[in-house]
């Protein structure tokens, strides 16, 4: 008899469709897999053999065919277990095929039986949603997850026993239900940490409202113990609020890793990824046989901080570059390629010198001009170039340090770039770009022209400092923001002075 049944494979952070097609006819008793499954895959007949024994079902007793179509589409991991079980069970009419109607199923199963989690169940459930299908069987472990996809019902199952149970009415059970969901949209953007907690460094932190404000990345400077972490971390608290949608898109990346936190079904807060300095350029963003995400997508629609800058490896670094622009990177090997989205502020932190005490008028800088020069030489110019703030992030007074004020909050930080926010939603409308600091060059032509004075500063600025092309744009879209934090419609001669600012300091250090 031959039995047809729904499931869905992970390719990247994309649910593919895959129909499992199990006969099983007369003759030697053998098992054959086809439909390009990988090891896992292949393993997986040993897993469900023993399994089906374990829980008293009928194993088949003839020639069994499994064919997992479509045939051109490589299958890794082992969440087509659960697919293939009950495929086996409807081949052998121990179940009937028309239980299976309009259902997918997906999960790994245990020698005993039992269900364990997969990776992507998010995505998985979004894509029996596109496909018109009504339930979806998941291991109980995932079921919150793929609950949040509200159109299709969800039914969490711990043994392979509950399944069958279920599908032929034995069972009786509810669809997992979307309260907890509710309970987590309800949660979103609530964050422990506060700009309060860091004193002093006002300057940065006006800095930071500006990287906000507009998504302009950033690069800190300054010695060791100055607070340069712990101004990145609390940047997603002045962030605007993360949205639903945008919790989605978050929630799927890190559920096709098996990243997500235990017992949390969405991303409640925007991502902050620090990868350290050892991270290969794969691991940065992405790769592997079947492409996965790397670091630039787990910190999607969120901040991507990269401490010590100098000492990760400069493979690693210039990777970056085309996401830093697209917002977005690709993936392309020999049979496909994979897109993964990479819009993300990137906050980068370095010494200026190998000792970090470079200009210091605490300590001395022990470093000779050679080895301050290789060092900053680690950074790349088309790099730097494509970074907006640079700022300097010196020793904090002691005076400071003994205040009993707190310092600017996140409350009121956070305030400042709503206001600017709110104008350039109004300005861009529902387009792709919804933020200054992606702008397209017709775009800023449009909305970032600055007046007779701006343009005199930033024709001294380019002559002066030598700056590129692209250093120009970047500058009048820091510009751009800097007059929305201000409610300005026109971008002014104080607001390009400002932004021109903040690309000195490049200049300052990597022309010696």
């Amino acid at each position: 008899m031959l039995a047809r049944l729904n499931t869905f494979a992970l390719t990247g952070i994309d649910a593919v469709a895959v129909d499992v097609e199990v006969d099983v006819a007369g003759g030697i008793a053998k098992t054959i897999l086809v439909g390009l499954p990988e090891q896992a895959v292949r393993e997986s007949i040993h897993r469900i053999e023993r399994a089906l024994a374990n829980l008293g079902y009928q194993r088949p007793s003839g020639r069994t065919v499994i064919n997992l179509a479509p045939a051109d589409l490589p299958k890794s991991a082992g969440a087509l277990d659960l697919p293939i079980a009950l495929g086996l069970l409807v081949a052998t009419r121990q179940v009937a095929a028309e239980l299976l109607e309009q259902v997918a199923s997906v999960g790994e199963l245990a020698l005993d039986g039992s269900v364990r989690p997969v990776k992507g169940a998010l995505a998985m459930a979004m894509a029996c949603r596109d496909r018109g299908l009504k339930r979806l069987l998941v291991p109980a472990a995932d079921a919150a997850e793929a609950a949040v996809v509200r159109e299709v019902e969800v039914f969490g199952v711990t043994t392979l026993g509950d399944a069958v149970g279920l599908l032929t009415g034995q069972i009786e059970v509810e669809p997992y239900r979307g309260g907890l969901v509710d309970e987590m949209f309800a949660q979103l953007n609530r964050y422990e940490i506060d700009f309060a907690d860091v004193r002093g460094q006002e300057f940065a932190k006006r800095a930071i409202v500006v990287a906000a404000a507009g998504n302009h990345n950033c690069l800190m400077i300054g010695p060791p113990g100055t607070g340069k972490t712990m101004l990145a971390r609390r940047l997603p608290t002045v962030l605007p609020p993360l949205t639903p949608d945008e919790s989605l898109e978050t929630t799927r990346i890190y559920s096709a890793l098996g990243r997500l936190p235990a017992g949390q079904a969405l991303m409640t807060t925007r991502p902050f990824r620090s990868p350290h300095h050892t991270v290969s350029d794969a691991g940065m963003v992405g790769g592997g046989h079947i492409p996965t995400p790397g670091e630039i997508s787990m910190a999607h629609h969120g901040v991507l901080f990269l401490d010590e800058l100098p000492e990760f490896n400069r493979k690693s670094l210039e990777v970056l570059r085309q996401p830093l622009e697209e917002g977005r990177v690709t993936i392309s090997r020999a049979l496909a390629s994979s897109t993964f989205p990479a819009n993300f502020i990137l906050v980068a932190a370095m010494n200026p010198c190998p000792c970090g005490f470079l200009g210091s008028p605490l300590r001395p800088c022990k470093c000779t001009p050679i080895q301050v020069e290789k060092y900053l030489g680690k950074v790349s110019g088309p790099l730097l170039d494509r970074i907006d703030l640079h700022i300097e992030v010196p020793a904090v007074p002691y005076q400071e340090l003994a205040a009993s004020a707190d310092g600017t909050t996140s409350t009121a930080m956070r305030e400042q770039v709503a206001r600017a926010r709110a104008a350039q939603a109004a300005r861009f409308g529902t387009g792709s770009v919804q933020a200054n600091g992606r702008m397209t060059g017709r775009q800023l032509r449009k909305f970032a022209t600055p007046d007779a004075a701006g343009q005199s500063l930033l024709k001294s600025a380019m002559e002066d400092l030598g700056l590129s092309a692209r250093a120009h744009d970047r500058i009048l879209r820091m510009a751009r923001t800097i007059a929305d934090l201000a409610g300005s419609d026109k971008v002014a001669g104080d607001h390009v002075s400002e932004a021109i600012n903040y690309r000195t300091l490049d200049r300052k250090l990597w022309a010696k």
